[in-house]
């Protein structure tokens, strides 16, 4: 195993706490320096709000330090899809045809902090708030702060998300190879108030999405009854961000696509009017790790590879690095070098498949939930998981409740809907399934 080391990390948001976590049980020196607050003080602002849904693979680290218990605490279980349909029906599409595999809605900012606490616990992990990166030189393995402050980084982590300064660096320097692209899509946070007696206005067991086609509205639960819903859509055109210029616009576009939704926001016109609009995208950089002489610096969360939210993966891939780097470092690698090494040729094919997923997953969430023909095929998709138990696990099952590397999801993804499309066309109606040569199909997808 490498000795105990010096360590830094920069970025403290959920990527580089977890790691500070991971890194101080193995007996490391952890030195996190976040440009935030401290999140844990009661007037610190939360930063991004959007909250996150959290899957196996999340738990699955959070259960790795010990503190699973304390965050399932915290968090709403969401069963399934509710499609909100314009003329106010809605329809539960459940995640799985378990009822012991769902998803769940928990607020950034509160588990930032359950794993900021975690960290602080161990006397060899230090944070410093208020102590944002400007720049890292690759030559001479040093951060410097907005302070002036210089700070030698022999063993670097860049947890600094999208806008990584570490990345930013590294690329400058000829270090690594990034791309951004960015969708032409944004996104604006609003949010739906319990009703007078706190009690949540919609079920609060399930993921909300209005969708409509080229936009759509989402909903996830909080604790306190209210939801955080996110109106994803264009930036540009005849429906978009740009054109809500003024109130009557932003009213007339809310009642007319979103009725329901806008009967429980009576403020979304100052909503929409106050909230910023964000922008969505993906990175994908390589290799994420960099070595010079003794100095190494590696990459992990969204500042190696984030990716759109359409898959709820993000934050669940970002805590899969941290479980899969601590499998690394646990099987007694020689050197920092050929530990960072390792990761990364692990884990960049697999960011870029659940990147490429979850760019897929956005055109199924705002349109192909409402057709027909794609409830059919999930339909069929559950029957096959009833009839052959082990052999055909859905997709969404394996990116959400399994661990399988999401290259390999995303291989037998693509079996899967060539295999759904085959079984369903000209059909209406599950009955009219030929169960028989389904099952040879199965077999085939071995």
């Amino acid at each position: 195993m490498i000795a105990p080391s010096r360590t830094t990390v920069i970025g403290g948001g959920l990527a580089g706490s977890l790691l500070a976590l991971h890194l101080a049980e193995l007996g490391h020196h952890v030195d996190v320096f976040e440009k935030r607050s401290d999140l844990r003080s009661s007037n610190a602002p939360g930063g991004r709000s959007i909250n996150l849904a959290i899957s196996m693979r999340g738990l699955v680290a959070l259960e790795r330090v010990g503190i699973v218990e304390k965050v399932l605490s915290i968090t709403i279980p969401m069963r399934g899809r509710m499609i909100h349909a314009v003329n106010g029906e809605t329809l539960l599409q459940p995640y799985s045809r378990n009822a012991e595999e769902f998803i769940r809605s928990v607020s950034r900012a509160e588990l930032n902090r359950v794993i900021l606490e975690a960290a602080s616990t161990y006397p060899n992990v230090r944070i410093r708030f208020e102590s944002p990166c400007v720049s890292y030189d690759c030559d001479t393995s040093t951060v410097t702060l907005e302070s002036g402050e210089s700070i030698p980084a022999a063993v670097l982590f860049g947890a600094d998300g999208a806008g990584s300064i570490i990345r930013r660096s590294l690329q400058d320097a000829g270090r690594i190879e990034s791309t951004t692209e960015l969708l032409q899509h944004g996104y604006k946070e609003l949010k739906i108030m319990p009703d007078p007696d706190g009690l949540p206005r919609l079920s609060q067991e399930a993921l909300h999405i209005w969708p409509r086609g080229e936009f759509m509205l989402i909903a996830l639960p909080n604790l306190d009854g209210s939801f955080t819903c996110t109106l994803f859509m264009p930036l540009r055109g005849a429906i978009s961000f740009q054109a809500l210029t003024n109130p009557d616009e932003s009213i007339r576009f809310m009642k007319d696509h979103f009725p329901d939704a806008c009967l429980l926001m009576p403020d979304v016109v100052e909503q929409l009017a106050q909230n910023p609009v964000g922008t969505l995208g993906t990175v994908r950089c390589a290799p994420w790790n960099y070595a010079s002489r003794a100095d190494n610096v590696c990459l992990i969360g969204d500042a190696a590879h984030a990716i759109v939210p359409f898959f709820g993966q993000g934050m669940n891939c970002a805590f899969e690095d941290c479980t899969v780097l601590r499998d690394i470092l646990d099987n007694q690698p020689e050197s920092w070098d050929d530990a960072l090494s390792i990761f990364s040729e692990s884990r960049v094919p697999n960011a870029n498949a659940i990147a490429d997923m979850a760019l897929e997953n956005y055109a199924e969430m705002r349109d192909h939930v409402n057709n027909p023909e794609y409830t059919l095929r999930r339909q069929v998709g559950f029957e096959l998981e009833r009839r052959f138990p082990g052999e055909f696990i859905p997709r969404y099952s394996l990116v959400s409740f399994r661990t399988t590397p999401y290259t390999r999801v995303r291989e037998i993804g693509k079996k899967q809907r060539e295999l759904l499309a085959r079984l369903t066309k000209d059909k209406s109606d599950v009955s009219q399934i030929d169960w028989a040569a389904a099952e040879q199909e199965v077999r085939q997808l071995r």
